[in-house]
Order: C-alpha cells, then structure tokens, then sequence
C-alpha cells in the first residue's frame, strides 16, 4: 500500500528524479506499440533479471477507477484512490501479473476502455507522486528490467542503461489493432491510429513527468524487425556497459515472433 506524507489528496509534492540504485536497472521507454512489452520481458529473461512494467500499474489503477465509476476529472478523488490501492505487480517476466487490492487484473487492464482513460488517470501529479514512491521500492534493489514512460528521466534517472524504443505511427497502430482483436476488442485500424496519437499527445504534454527521451538513452527503432533483432541491440548495449555476459545465454523456450510487439502500456 502506498501511503502519503500529511498532504491533502490533490496537492501532492511533484515527483523529483532519485539517485539509480547501485544493483544494475535497465530502463525501457517509449510510447504505446513501441514493443516495449515484448522487448523488455525477452530482455530480462536473457539476462536474469526481474522485470517491472509501470504502466500496468497506471492501468489497474485506471481500472479501479472505472470500476467504481470515479470521475477521471476528480483529480482529488484519483489521488486518494492511489493513495489507498494496494498494487501488486509481478516481477517474472515469463509470466508478469497485476494485482490491485486482491483482484488479479492482468486482462482487463488491457481492454480499450482502459487504454482510452488512463492517460488522464496517469497524468494527475498526485497519482504519478504515489505509484512512483512505489516503483522505486521495487528496483531499489536492482536486477530488474523497468518499462514505461518516464524511467530514464524520473523514475531511476540514475540506471547505467536506457533504451528509447520506438517506430512509426503506422507500425504501432497495427500492433495495437492485433493486440486488441487478440482478445476480441476489433476497431478499424485508422481509428486505432487516432487513439495512438492522441494519447501520445497526452503524455508528451501532461506536466508530471511526460514521455520524454533521456538525454543518454539508446534510440532503437523496432519499425518492421524482429523481436529477437531489437532483443539483440539492447543486449549489445547491456554488454557494452558490463550488464551482461559477453554472449547471454538464451532461454530454453523463447517464443518466436516475427515483429517486435507492441507494449500495451
């Protein structure tokens, strides 16, 4: 649970960069459909490390709210919710999980409505103050792969390795369309496209820790490669900063894919 200092709901102190922990943290950044999912779970596995997706917990906080039918513009009432929910995420990477308040919502975090509300869930200062004391607490101890929006610059501006990862508008709209048809949420792909700029929009401009390149971030580009060629340049620079083995050990059973896939958060 994550709990406030004596402040009220709406006016928590802005979030503020902390030093990176001493133990390795790889942070993943980019905007939705980026691959940043796929990516940062295949690079964890081969490196042995936990993985951490933020996003997924902006998303089941966003589903509480919706849940509850909190209005997304009580700015006040999301940052109690924050402040009260218990987030649980799961740190495996083969099989992550979210929990909030004892309800597993691994799924449902990933259905249109959600992703339609939670950039305005995610952009109230106080709730990004609460779930990133909580981020923190969980790669403090390092040897942990961290994906989402703001690790390089806010959340551990400090870890030895960041990775932007991007690709074109065009090539995200299409990984998100199939994500959503994967679990029976279809939409034509243009409007899927429409929803990817907005909220890409929105979380370039809010004014608590926007989606923002680090200055010393690795840039990749996954527009039309392989998950396993992408996987390999984020190696190649884990290498280069004495992250990994000189040739890391693939798993056992790493599932093959021919596009990278679009991180859902």
């Amino acid at each position: 649970m994550v709990r406030a200092a004596s402040k009220p709901p709406g006016s928590a102190t802005p979030v503020t960069p902390a030093a990176g922990p001493e133990a390795p943290v790889v942070a993943i950044d980019g905007p939705s459909g980026s691959g940043k999912s796929t990516v940062a779970r295949r690079v964890a596995q081969r490196l042995g490390f936990r993985y951490l997706d933020t996003g997924a917990m902006y998303r089941a906080l966003t589903w509480q709210a919706l849940d509850r039918r909190i209005d997304l513009e009580d700015g006040a009432a999301l940052a109690e919710l924050a402040e009260r929910a218990r987030i649980e995420p799961g740190t495996n990477p083969r099989r992550p999980t979210i929990v909030i308040d004892g309800t597993n919502v691994s799924v449902p975090i990933r259905s249109r409505a959600v992703t339609n509300a939670v950039s305005a869930v995610s952009a109230v200062p106080a709730v990004r103050a609460a779930l990133v004391r909580r981020q923190r607490e969980l790669i403090a101890d390092g040897g942990i792969v961290v994906e989402g929006r703001d690790i390089g610059t806010t959340v551990a501006p400090g870890a030895p390795l960041k990775i932007f990862l991007t690709a074109s508008s065009e090539a995200r709209a299409a990984r998100r369309h199939r994500q959503l048809a994967s679990v029976g949420d279809a939409a034509a792909e243009q409007d899927t496209r429409a929803e990817i700029d907005r909220r890409d929009a929105r979380d370039s401009t809010r004014a608590a820790s926007p989606l923002a390149q680090a200055a010393d971030a690795v840039v990749v580009d996954s527009t039309a490669r392989t998950v396993d060629a992408v996987v390999g340049e984020v190696l190649a620079a884990a290498r280069r900063r004495g992250l990994a083995p000189r040739r890391s050990p693939r798993p056992a059973r790493a599932a093959r894919t021919s596009q990278a896939d679009g991180g859902a958060a």
